[in-house]
């Protein structure tokens, strides 16, 4: 056999930013992201912005252009902002897609050039895989504007649109250049929005830092009443972990099955789907743990007494753990209206071998590549209980009086 074989390693580097009032005057975060740069100057930029985030923050596009003229020795603006709609509608619909390559195209912008993205997770998936694929890779500096994209989504690795139902079905793993994460943007978000992002620090908290976990639990008051000093630790702790787990997990482009961050999420994705958006991600990320974590418990590998902890810290959260469209079709799990049906989409997008994350304890996950149907939909059950009693104790009382007694053959 004649064969060669290659290893291309390779190595990432990007800086997550924190800081307050970006393009305001006097901030220089911006001017040392541009300075970094050992490329003739200026360079050339196009600014993407969410119309959402552009409609709570009237002035934001006069504070963009005079913060980039002030930069006129680093950057060029080389077309005019250009507004996209904010949420999940920009990556279902292509027509978003297309109108940002064709900015891009318009602008003439190469390899050297920058994309600036400023809004929600959903606007920055769509800006970043055009980014990703005009000229194989334009730099793309990110400018997150919800709890959710600051705390996980837009410090990662994935860009993505949304097609033939399934979410992030066309996508690519490319870097950012650079995050920056500006706190006033929060400030100006819904309650959903904002208790709603805080989702997937619970989540990266339950497979990784129990410690962490502790601490949101002391926290919850103090961000259910939007104290914004709370929210930017929480923030801060939650991208710092998913950038570790990113860069030391070994997998940082999911080559394999395993993808401890999505835990929860195969159920999130199929019920964004099913409830037309309604749910927003971070929601519906929230149903999705406390569905995996009840189904934990009930096949034995968490304890009880973590369960509780769980599902209660959700609802001081003020996050759902359940949703009409969780407990329809129980009757028929391959209904195409089904929630279980999100398996079968979650192992054909993980590559073929199906792997969901569980809890052995808080902080502690393992992977399996088997889910009991039976004992998934009793799951389902039991959150709904949850959900009509508010409480984990109604659910857990309602569990033990339908358990076989001990003497029971």
């Amino acid at each position: 056999m004649d064969v060669i074989r290659q290893q291309v390693p390779m190595t990432f580097r990007y800086a997550v930013y924190f800081t307050t009032g970006l393009f305001g005057p006097g901030n220089e975060v911006l001017r040392e992201i541009l300075t970094s740069a050992d490329d003739p100057a200026p360079a050339d930029v196009l600014v993407v912005l969410d119309a959402g985030v552009a409609e709570a923050h009237p002035s934001l596009e006069a504070d963009i252009l005079l913060s980039l003229e002030a930069q006129a020795d680093l950057v060029h603006l080389a077309g005019p902002i250009l507004t996209v709609p904010g949420g999940e509608q920009s990556k279902n619909d292509p027509r978003h897609l297309e109108a940002i390559q064709n900015a891009i195209h318009a602008a003439a912008l190469c390899r050297h050039s920058y994309v600036i993205a400023v809004g929600g997770g959903a606007v920055l998936d769509v800006v970043g895989y055009a980014a990703a694929t005009t000229h194989r890779g334009i730099r793309l500096i990110r400018v997150p504007t919800t709890v959710l994209a600051q705390d996980d989504s837009a410090v990662g690795v994935k860009n993505g649109v949304n097609a033939f139902g399934t979410k992030n079905y066309f996508g690519t793993f490319a870097p950012p250049y650079a995050v920056i994460n500006d706190f006033a943007f929060l400030q100006t978000l819904e309650d959903r929005d904002w208790l709603g992002g805080v989702s997937e620090a619970v989540k990266v908290a339950l497979i990784r830092d129990a410690g962490f976990f502790a601490e949101l639990e002391h926290q919850a008051p103090a961000l259910v009443a939007r104290d914004a000093n709370t929210m930017e630790q929480v923030v801060r702790r939650s991208a710092a972990l998913h950038l570790t787990h990113i860069a030391s997990a070994g997998d940082p482009f999911e080559l394999g099955t395993s993808r401890p961050l999505d835990f929860g999420h195969w159920a999130a994705h199929r019920l964004e789907h099913l409830s037309s958006h309604r749910l927003r991600h971070g929601e519906a990320v929230a149903i999705g743990m406390a569905l995996d974590s009840t189904y934990s418990w009930l096949t034995g590998s968490l304890a009880e007494a973590d369960w509780h902890r769980i599902i209660d810290l959700l609802l001081a959260l003020r996050l759902p753990v359940f949703t009409e469209e969780l407990g329809a079709h129980l009757d028929a799990p391959n209904h195409e209206w089904s929630v279980m049906r999100g398996l079968e989409e979650f192992r054909e997008h993980l590559g073929g071998r199906l792997t969901v994350m569980l809890l052995g304890g808080i902080g502690r996950a393992f992977d399996v590549h088997e889910i009991e149907t039976a004992g998934m939909i009793r799951s389902i059950e039991v959150l709904k209980r949850v959900h009509e009693a508010g409480s984990s104790q109604a659910a857990a009382e309602m569990v033990a009086a339908s358990a076989p007694s001990r003497g029971a053959s």
